[in-house]
């Protein structure tokens, strides 16, 4: 019987997985079909003629987006960590005076639809003059990132340790050297997956680049598909063998820091 259960559930896993793998394949399978071949009724189940003319489009005309997009991202990196890190270590382990209330209000924060955020974003911009420019994507997608990010730094941080801080302190170490000497050292896991979501966020991230950034000179790489799309559109291999390379950096720092993500999620779930 318990043989039989782990058979049915190993046969639902692979049929969810084929399921939500499907669209990587179609994209896939797209991205290397002819032009001619898009429209074929009943259509291609895999390519046939097999071409990269869409590869050839995509790196040829999408290298300058997906350069944005990658400073875009690093840059929300370092500002989301830069902000996040210490904000959570206030909160867990200063005995910060108003923590509970602060802790709802991220909860909040991380509520508020991303369209509202971007309407109050462009009157901010428009006045600072920071529209269609790299520095304000920046901004706004660490926006996104930092309550996550403070969030998951203080669970991290309440489970450490009360007796490796006192040390510091008894041997001289301010607040702000425990923390940079101490606690942030520990806090590696959290710290990878903070900055793994910050950079996926500002990656994938289309509202804020489509109401910020939309004349820029320097548009991500989700502006970039975006323009391939019209009334007239042709280009479907090239659509998707550009979404194709722009998921590469996300799958390949998914798998390399998997583990580290994983720790870092549950970290502070468990106290002894």
């Amino acid at each position: 019987m318990t043989t039989q259960r782990r058979w049915w559930k190993t046969a639902l896993g692979v049929l969810f997985t084929v399921v939500m793998l499907f669209p990587v394949y179609w994209m896939i399978n797209v991205s290397l079909t002819e032009t001619r071949n898009l429209r074929a009724d009943p259509p291609h189940w895999y390519p046939r003629d097999l071409t990269l003319d869409g590869y050839t489009a995509a790196l040829s005309q999408q290298l300058p987006a997906l350069a944005t997009s990658l400073v875009i991202g690093l840059g929300c990196v370092v500002l989301t960590v830069l902000i996040a890190a210490p904000a959570g270590y206030s909160i867990a382990l200063l005995n910060l005076r108003g923590r509970r209330s602060l802790n709802f209000l991220l909860l909040v924060a991380q509520m508020i639809p991303a369209v509202v955020m971007a309407m109050g974003f462009y009157a901010v911009y428009v006045r600072l003059g920071l529209l269609n420019t790299v520095g304000g994507l920046i901004v706004a997608n660490s926006t996104i990132a930092v309550p996550f990010g403070v969030l998951l730094y203080t669970a991290f941080m309440s489970g450490l340790p009360r007796e490796i801080l006192q040390a510091a302190r008894v041997d001289g170490a301010s607040a702000w050297r425990s923390f940079i000497s101490v606690v942030l050292p520990m806090s590696r896991n959290s710290t990878l997956t903070v900055a793994l979501f910050a950079f996926l966020w500002a990656w994938s991230d289309f509202i804020f680049a489509s109401t910020l950034n939309r004349n820029g000179n320097f548009i991500p790489i989700t502006l970039g598909i975006y323009n391939y799309i019209g009334n007239n559109t042709t280009q479907w291999n090239a659509i998707m063998a550009t979404a194709a390379i722009a998921s590469v950096p996300a799958a390949v720092l998914l798998v390399m820091a998997q583990r580290y993500v994983a720790a870092g999620v549950t970290a502070g779930a468990v106290k002894d």
